[in-house]
């Protein structure tokens, strides 16, 4: 019989129950409804409505149901009931008879699913920081293993300036710590209990609440029942970082799409991490950055569904907010699938190095040095800027990069230069000089890897 069941003298139709039942998929919270469960029963032992061996015996249960449905998860969903808390509830009759009837009193499903959900998220969120982290330590590994290889830099897809596949490198570790601090920020502002808030207007038992949050690992207890109950803030605001750090998985798989391409050609894929084609033999494709960047959208897409169906709701519950679990549950799947893909990319990537350089040295992207050079020599910047695109155009025009030109080339577009203007075109010179924090210059990079080295290390 449903919990809610003594209201009603006509069963629900079987159409609306496979429609209302959300035990398919709630069932992954089931160690979470059995722990809040336990902190239920010594808060409501503590207030006289059970007594110490009362409580004891229904802890005992609850922990043998617990070790059974891990050893087999798959119990919960064959069970047939209505949702994760049935499950739980009946299984604990079963065992104990009536007296299991009791651990529900002064408590609603509405602040028990509130609870789970925040338990679960709170325990996710550890795994993911460690996800996260790992494929930090994959991009730092491969900065300290590719530390001098020159790469060509691209703004609007065109190259810009020469950069090394280190500093690259390096720009991802930054976004994924970035994802990583917003993990942090997350399960600090979730973790506040909501269990003893009832169904909206408070447990009308004198529950300690504040040892109670304590029992179950929270910080604190939430202070205002009606907003306890319908808070979805935290899947929301997981839902974010989520999609936050899918866009940054995306343009990671994107650019090493890009840089794996034959028009590139700068990196290999392992073949442990590509497929082939059913048809062309020759092909070797990157499915695992494809499918990276093709997964992203539907992250964004249950951060979206979870804003829309919060958007108009009234407080306090409403049975709308039970779609906030398939999706959450299938963004943090993705997710961690995600980070881990991008690890094992990582493991066993080549870089070709002389194709990397030669693209490196193309496309004029030592005209900034050349620009530079002039201003040293007493042009005003924009000046300089003009006369270096007049020598851009001139050696567009012969077919060959600046520092192929003459000195005597050069000086009929500006007479500042002179012979020593060769130093400063070099891929080295071009790298040197980015020497401000930052900058791609050997000792900043490797400034840069050794902060990130320890940060990871202090980790743990």
């Amino acid at each position: 019989m449903a919990l809610w069941g003594g209201r009603f003298t006509g069963a629900a139709d079987e159409r609306f129950k496979r429609f209302n039942d959300s035990l398919r998929f709630d069932c992954r919270m089931v160690e979470e409804d059995i722990v809040g469960s336990i902190g239920w029963s010594k808060a409501i032992r503590d207030v006289g409505i059970l007594t110490p061996d009362e409580q004891a015996r229904l802890e005992q249960a609850l922990n043998e149901l617990l070790s059974e449905v891990r050893a087999d998860p798959e119990i919960v969903a064959a069970s047939g009931e209505e949702d994760v808390h049935s499950f739980v509830e009946s299984s604990l009759i079963r065992k104990v008879g009536d007296l299991g009837k009791k651990l529900h009193t002064g408590r609603s499903r509405n602040d028990q699913v509130a609870t789970d959900i925040k338990l679960w998220c709170r325990g996710e969120i550890d795994l993911l920081k460690k996800s996260v982290t790992e494929l930090e330590r994959a991009l730092v590994s491969a900065a300290r293993r590719f530390q001098d290889v020159v790469f060509p830099g691209y703004t609007h897809l065109q190259r810009a300036q020469p950069v090394t596949f280190s500093h690259w490198a390096i720009a991802y570790a930054e976004m994924f710590d970035r994802d990583y601090l917003r993990l942090c920020s997350t399960q600090k502002l979730l973790n506040r209990c909501p269990l003893g808030s009832a169904a909206l207007a408070g447990t009308a038992y004198p529950v300690d609440r504040e040892k109670l949050a304590k029992d179950l690992g929270f910080d604190e207890a939430t202070r205002n029942s009606l907003d306890s109950v319908s808070d979805r803030d935290h899947i929301m605001e997981l839902l974010s970082d989520a999609s936050i750090s899918m866009v940054h998985l995306s343009r990671f798989a994107e650019d090493l799409i890009f840089y794996n391409s034959g028009e590139c050609g700068f990196v290999e894929l392992s073949d442990g991490v590509t497929s082939g084609s059913s048809l062309m033999p020759q092909k070797k494709n990157p499915d695992s950055l494809e499918l990276i960047r093709g997964k992203t959208g539907r992250v964004i897409g249950h951060l979206t569904a979870m804003l829309v169906t919060a958007k108009a709701l009234p407080l306090a519950y409403d049975k709308d907010l039970q779609e906030d679990k398939e999706g959450l549950f299938d963004a943090v799947d993705t997710w961690h699938a995600s980070l881990d893909m991008a690890a094992l990319v990582l493991k066993d990537i080549r870089i070709r190095t002389d194709r990397a350089e030669t693209a490196a040295k193309g496309g004029y992207s030592n005209a900034t040095e050349l620009a530079d050079y002039l201003v040293k020599k007493g042009v005003p910047f924009r000046e300089a800027h003009g006369l270096v695109g007049r020598m851009v155009v001139y050696a567009i025009s012969q077919n060959k990069p600046l520092e192929d030109m003459s000195v005597e080339e050069f000086r009929q577009i500006s007479p500042a230069v002179s012979d020593d203007v060769y130093g400063i075109l070099t891929l080295d010179s071009v790298r040197a000089k980015r020497s401000a924090k930052g900058g791609i210059s050997r000792e900043r990079v490797e400034e840069e890897i050794s902060f990130l080295e320890k940060r990871l290390a202090e980790r743990g």
